[in-house]
């Protein structure tokens, strides 16, 4: 930029203060209704998006309507297979978990944790004169970019991360006086991780669910005997041993599986987490948003987020070893902070996103006390540690968990300033609940999958007043430092904490229905608990008693259940976990062991989508609080430019 038009910006800019300042306040406000304006945004500005196009799908149905209207507005486009589907193989992180460095995005290659610029689309707003001309100039303190466009045309650029760029347009129009109209464009970068368990993951949702065969697949029961088989739907495309006395190898089996965009940890793109800070992005113009997604579906506090875990499953693609452990999310978070800082030193960690204490408390066994009815299986499950009693879980609220969470704290405030108000705790719902806080009355329905399932009634009922009476209020307590929880410096240890989600879940629980539930639900669902096909004859070719190919299945439909029941985990993910310690990795894809977690591993009373986008818009306001998103944007300054004002011309 030349001196003089240095000086002409500054005597423009002196004698619009005087203009605006006598200017009487009703002609202002007429005169600002149609003004012309710069507007600006970040193109792109969900940074985990390596394309824009995925971006802007999730703007377009963001229009007007929440998160959960846009998700069942998603899910009836993509006819129930799920948006994510195609997204999960164009994302800055891969599928082992690792972020791409540097990540090629929209054909420029960023660094994803340090950016150095971002991508702005700016556009001049108002009553713009038909076939103006606009001078652009754009100065960031280096020295000014200008040309000079129709101002029909946006303007597309990269500024600077981290330094204010003026943006200036001199419009021109036939015999009428040039106007000026600056603004200033700084992008702030926001960095948010997400931490915690398979609530927070997304565990249920995997971003390609799996393709469903027409034909059945045999599983052996724990029984043993020669009748006790069963035949459940196979996986599309598998072409292997489908009866029990035909074994076929794991490897095999996998390469027809569902997909997640971390397999490890059940990481799926439908988490609330993912969805809270994609709704910053969708919303907040101004803004890019760089998260971090490290949640990890079966972890504690002190085996997951302080310590390494045990793996869900393999990343797809690999062979021969697997390594079954994943690190600690503490760790993993610092390392990348520490790697961050290094090449930009003033980086810091803006939100955290948190959802843990379940596992501490064995949540997973009392799902499992609950609907486990057979005798063997419960035998089997109790001496191996796989299920958990109420009194289990109360001992271990009262006792564990409020320690773990001091340890939680201590090690969380020096990744946030000291500040834990930076760390948003989003609470569990009870997932038993519907008819506005009904219990659910049990039973096979939705657990059929599997013969020895059956939700006992009695045992429902305890696990859920437990829920709501002793393990949501003691979170609560825990994360606010109220309830007598153990905090050092309340002020400071106090997490912002979100619950508004709760009255919502309250109808939506896992035996919630409606008339407006899919079709293939309504008719292959039964009620009574007898969906399945159990004579084992005609059940290897027509596994559903309803007639119907399982392939007809949607995981990704609007359902009044918003927690998935083991059935839907089956017809959505069909886990066979990997990670399990080499002396309970059955030798045989039909053993009993995989027939029983293939039924529960992928999610079975978990939020499904729609419930993870209403945990979503519970969350963003507190977000958005904390980070001060909400605080009025600088103004625009505007006027004539003063050598063409009849003054300046006399």
């Amino acid at each position: 930029m030349t001196p003089v038009f240095l000086r002409t910006l500054s005597a423009g800019a002196l004698l619009l203060a005087g203009i605006l300042t006598a200017m009487p306040p009703e002609r202002a406000s007429a005169q600002d209704a149609g003004a012309l304006q710069i507007n600006w945004e970040v193109r792109n500005r969900f940074r985990l998006f390596r394309e824009e196009r995925d971006f802007l799908l999730h703007v377009e149905n963001a229009r007007n309507r929440s998160i959960l209207a846009a998700e069942q507005s998603l899910e009836l486009q993509s006819e129930g297979r799920g948006w994510a589907r195609n997204m999960v193989n164009r994302l800055c992180i891969d599928l082992q978990g690792r972020v791409n460095q540097p990540c090629t995005r929209d054909n420029t290659k960023e660094n994803y944790l340090t950016p150095i610029d971002h991508p702005v689309t700016v556009r001049l707003v108002g009553a713009v004169p038909v076939g103006a001309t606009c001078a652009w100039s754009f100065d960031d303190g280096d020295g000014p970019q200008q040309s000079t466009f129709d101002c029909a045309e946006p303007i597309n650029l990269r500024v600077r991360y981290g330094k204010q760029t003026v943006a200036t347009v001199d419009v021109s129009s036939g015999s009428d006086p040039t106007q000026r109209v600056q603004t200033e464009i700084q992008v702030r970068d926001i960095f948010v991780a997400g931490l915690g368990d398979s609530i927070a993951s997304g565990e249920g949702n995997p971003d390609r669910p799996l393709a469903l065969s027409d034909e059945g697949f045999c599983f052996r029961s724990y029984l043993g005997t020669a009748g006790a088989q069963y035949y459940r739907p196979s996986r599309h495309g598998f072409k292997g041993g489908r009866a029990c006395e035909a074994p076929d190898t794991l490897a095999n089996w996998q390469r027809y599986s569902a997909l997640w965009f971390n397999s490890p940890c059940h990481r799926s793109l439908y988490s609330y987490q993912t969805r809270t800070a994609l709704a910053l992005a969708v919303r907040y113009t101004h803004i890019a948003v760089t998260y971090l997604p490290l949640a990890c579906t079966g972890a504690s506090i002190g085996d997951g987020l302080l310590g390494s875990q045990r793996a869900r499953e393999c990343p797809p693609g690999k062979t021969g070893v697997c390594n079954t452990s994943v690190n600690a999310q503490v760790a993993e978070l610092r390392e990348a902070l520490t790697a961050a800082k290094k090449r930009q030193p003033d980086r810091t960690l803006d939100l955290v996103l948190l959802s843990v204490g379940a596992n501490d408390v064995y949540f997973s066994g009392l799902v499992a006390d609950v609907i486990v009815e057979t005798a063997t299986e419960r035998a089997l499950f109790r001496r191996s540690g796989v299920t958990a009693s109420v009194d289990d879980s109360r001992d271990a609220l009262a006792r564990e968990l409020p320690q773990n969470f001091v340890k939680l704290r201590e090690a969380l405030k020096p990744l946030v300033g000291g500040d834990l108000s930076h760390v948003v705790y989003v609470s569990y719902a009870n997932p038993a609940l519907a008819d506005g806080g009904v219990p659910c009355r049990g039973g096979r329905a939705g657990f059929d999958i599997h013969p020895a399932f059956n939700a006992d009634p009695q045992r429902l009922a305890r696990v859920s007043t437990f829920v709501d009476t002793e393990f949501l209020p003691q979170l609560k307590g825990l994360a606010t430092c109220s309830r007598g929880a153990l905090c050092r410096d309340p002020e400071a240890d106090r997490m912002t904490f979100v619950d508004a989600h709760q009255a919502a879940f309250a109808d939506h629980g896992f035996c919630a229905h409606s008339g407006n539930d899919p079709e293939f639900d309504r008719s292959c669902f039964a009620e009574n608990g007898q969906s399945f096909n159990p004579d084992i004859v005609s059940a290897a070719s027509q596994p559903m008693l309803c007639g119907r190919g399982a392939s007809e299945y949607r995981a990704y439909l609007p359902r009044a259940r918003w927690i998935r029941d083991a059935n839907d985990s089956y017809f959505a993910a069909m886990t066979y976990p990997q990670g399990l310690p080499a002396a309970s990795q059955p030798t045989d894809i039909h053993d009993a062991t995989w027939g029983v977690l293939s039924a529960v591993y992928g999610g079975a009373v978990h939020p499904s989508a729609e419930g993870h986008a209403a945990m979503a818009d519970a969350a963003l306001p507190a977000a958005s609080a904390v980070l001060g998103l909400d605080a009025v944007p600088p103004g625009v300054t505007r006027g004539f430019l003063p050598q063409l004002l009849p003054s300046a011309k006399q």
